[in-house]
């Protein structure tokens, strides 16, 4: 009698259908992205409307308005044109105070998107659907602009097939990245291959380049999180203020509702603005209103309850130790490249100059300042986010200037990455000066000698690439491989067990665990699936060509060895 899982093959059903193509698979990916993120906005809008949160708008005015909030979260201007009415003036202007809160809602959808979209692809075939569904993205923005534009609100079509790309190709890419660990995976380029082929300054270069921009993404990071939890403490020790502002409006739980929605969709912009009001620069909501650590220049400002934890126009002078915020991101990104091991601007200007007491600070205070020139850079782009106008009255300019932002918070952490760079060997129970790269045993240690040392690593580094190229082995480890092969066959070891004519051992005779000559790789497995040995290098590891060990390298000539694919 068969069990349920005896079946035989003949019997068992043929279920492999056609294989779905990457460009569909792309479409259907992030086309899915565009209708969910629609739906929770639809969603929250239409629980409000049920609840009689909008008296006059109705149903059809639902989906339009979810329309529009879904294209302004997709960083999409609106252009506003109401009628005078409720006691407002005739408004005209564009709305494109972007909610970062909605914005990364399809950010996180096209993540999970692009990781779904990397397992099913080859090597450097994630262009595909990626592209493919990038275009039918753009499509669908396109089409939501033409159908929900009214006379009061419209959206140009243009801008709405191109805006809304921002943050789905990028949460799409960081995905893939995330799944593969490769780039020349994701894109088919293989820029490690290129970097082997350049000199050991230049691969110094570019790892200590990548480093840097990874520091400064630390510092953004950690400058954003003290931001947040500056918002949090001043929302907490002004909650009385909150509550009495959503008492004065008396909007009832359905107005209440709706409030808390755009205030929980404005949040990471509050927090962005929390993060300029520490580094010095300040924000503006509206035009008369300007906040910063040196005072608050009062001016009419709308009542919500957020902004009721906005700082007093008087504030004490103790209030410019937020400053310090900023400086401890910096420190923070300069302990992390510390960690890294990557600093080789220090190790070029130590075998440049061996005066110690010069190099180290020079090149402690460019690192620092090449990390906060990328921190401010980033903070400005986040402040250029947050920045916008509500187009209603005084309230056309909200938001922190980004210039300024990049000024002052690149300077902060700058200085705070030096400071990290220099309490890190302590931090890690290390040197706190490492001493210059002095000569080796036998070395000359004047200048000349120096060069001849260093010309003489050159050659040795290019000796041991056209040994892996080659596939040659090292005398070690062809020792190494000879007593291997003495250990697995007593005999092959023992001279008199040989053929001392020379037939040595047939075919036959080989030990299991040696592969012949005529058997090969028959099949390669897919990108995404292929196992690994060792740990993942990551991007900044192929600059490192010393990082190669020549006994590991395979023996790929024809008498030993049948040629491995390459990677």
């Amino acid at each position: 009698m068969n069990s349920h899982g005896s079946s035989s093959p003949a019997a068992r059903p043929d279920r492999q259908g056609v294989p779905m193509p990457l460009w569909l698979q792309g479409v259907l990916e992030l086309g899915s992205v565009a209708v969910v993120s629609y739906l929770v906005v639809l969603l929250t809008v239409l629980m409000v409307w049920l609840a009689d949160g909008f008296d006059t708008l109705g149903l059809a005015g639902g989906f339009v308005l979810s329309g529009h909030v879904w294209l302004l979260a997709h960083l999409t201007p609106l252009q506003v044109a109401l009628d005078p009415g409720a006691g407002l003036p005739a408004t005209t202007g564009t709305l494109n105070l972007v909610p970062l809160g909605l914005t990364l809602v399809p950010f996180a959808l096209a993540w999970h998107a692009g990781r779904r979209l990397a397992r099913a692809c080859w090597e450097g075939q994630f262009w595909q659907p990626y592209l493919s569904g990038l275009a039918a993205y753009s499509a669908f923005g396109a089409g939501a602009a033409m159908l929900f534009s009214r006379g009061e609100v419209s959206a140009s079509p243009a801008a709405a097939a191109v805006f809304p790309l921002v943050p789905v190709a990028l949460g799409g890419f960081v995905g893939a990245y995330r799944v593969s660990r490769s780039l020349p995976g994701l894109i088919g380029v293989n820029a490690a291959a290129w970097v082997e082929r350049t000199s050991q300054y230049s691969r110094w270069a570019g790892s200590y380049v990548w480093a840097v921009l990874r520091a400064g993404f630390v510092a953004a990071v950690a400058g954003v999180g003290a931001g947040a939890a500056l918002l949090a403490a001043a929302l907490f020790w002004n909650w009385n203020d909150v509550v009495g502002v959503y008492q004065r409006l008396g909007t009832g739980v359905p107005g209440d509702t709706a409030l808390t929605g755009l205030q929980l969709g404005y949040l990471p912009n509050l927090a962005v603005y929390a993060l300029a009001w520490a580094t010095g620069a300040g924000f503006d909501i509206g035009s008369g209103t300007h906040a910063s650590p040196l005072g608050t220049e009062a001016g009419p400002v709308p009542l919500l309850p957020a902004l009721a934890a906005l700082p007093p126009a008087e504030l004490p002078a103790w209030a410019l130790v937020v400053v310090v915020l900023p400086v401890l991101a910096g420190v923070l990104a300069g302990w992390w490249f510390l960690r890294e091991g990557e600093n080789h601007l220090d190790d070029w200007m130590a075998l440049r100059l061996p005066a110690r007491w010069i190099t180290y600070p020079l090149s402690t205070l460019l690192t620092g300042l090449f990390v906060g020139a990328v921190a401010g850079v980033l903070v400005m782009l986040l402040s250029w986010l947050a920045h916008g106008s509500l187009a209603l009255g005084r309230l056309t300019d909200v938001g922190p200037d980004g210039p300024a932002v990049l000024l002052l918070f690149g300077a902060e952490v700058a200085v705070g990455a030096a400071v990290g760079c220099v309490v890190g060997p302590w931090l890690e129970h290390e040197p706190p000066f490492a001493p210059a790269r002095g000569p080796e045993d036998g070395e000359d240690g004047t200048p000349a000698g120096r060069r001849a040392a260093r010309r003489r690593r050159r050659e040795e580094a290019a000796a041991r690439r056209a040994m892996r190229s080659a596939g040659r082995r090292s005398p070690r480890s062809a020792r190494r491989h000879g007593r291997n092969r003495n250990a697995a066959d007593p005999q092959a070891a023992d001279p008199g067990g040989a053929d001392r004519n020379g037939a040595g051992r047939s075919g036959t005779d080989r030990h299991p665990a040696e592969p012949s000559a005529t058997e090969g790789h028959q099949g390669a497995a897919p990108w995404a699936a292929q196992p690994r040995t060792g740990a993942a290098p990551g991007p900044g590891d192929a600059f490192d060509g010393d990082a190669f060990d020549v006994d590991a390298a395979p023996a790929a000539s024809s008498a030993d060895a049948p040629g491995l694919p390459e990677r």
